[in-house]
């Protein structure tokens, strides 16, 4: 599948891409993986994102351990055309405090992009799968924390962050939302 961009919107200098497709794909410093604590990455992005990248990924991510819910770590891409891979665990609907959970999950991994001195990130729709966070509430809660983030962090080296699906209905969720943001 070719990524296909369905929005660009340069806001604050930075350019937010909207991008229907597969994160596996996506040729940015760094692509975001939607784990769990545990850091198996059996199905999911998270399978599909081992499958491409290789073993070495999931290897990492033996190493590491666990991971609570909204922190984010990063191993390198393995065979994939990023160059790194921020995993993050975002909430599963229905445990309590999803939001402030998700917000934290999406601020852990633009620290760690930065701290790494990264300029491109692509962001899934983190939670929205089988952690079953509510589509449109998930998607306008991750761009709303990303333009948050990128006030209070002016000086960080990200410039063009992606989000993306493969899924149509994610896809124009986040055109929606990224676009009602033009400041």
């Amino acid at each position: 599948m070719n990524n296909r961009e369905v929005a660009r919107l340069n806001w604050n200098g930075r350019d937010l891409v909207v991008v229907q497709g597969d994160i596996t794909e996506e040729v940015v410093d760094a692509i975001v993986n939607p784990a769990n604590s545990s850091l198996k990455h059996g199905g999911g992005v998270a399978g599909a994102i081992v499958r491409k990248g290789g073993k070495i990924i999931q290897e990492e991510s033996n190493r590491i351990g666990y991971l609570p819910v909204g922190k984010a770590v990063f191993t390198t891409a393995g065979k994939l055309p990023c160059r790194f891979v921020i995993h993050t665990v975002g909430p599963v609907w229905g445990e309590g405090d999803e939001e402030r959970k998700l917000r934290s999950a999406v601020d852990s991994v633009l620290e760690v992009a930065s701290n790494l001195g990264l300029s491109s990130i692509s962001i899934p729709a983190i939670s929205t799968g089988i952690f079953g966070y509510p589509r449109r509430e998930g998607v306008f809660v991750i761009v709303d924390e990303v333009l948050s983030w990128l006030l209070k962090n002016s000086q960080s080296s990200l410039k063009e962050i992606r989000f993306i699906s493969i899924d149509e209905e994610t896809v124009n969720l986040f055109k929606e939302t990224v676009t009602d943001r033009k400041i």
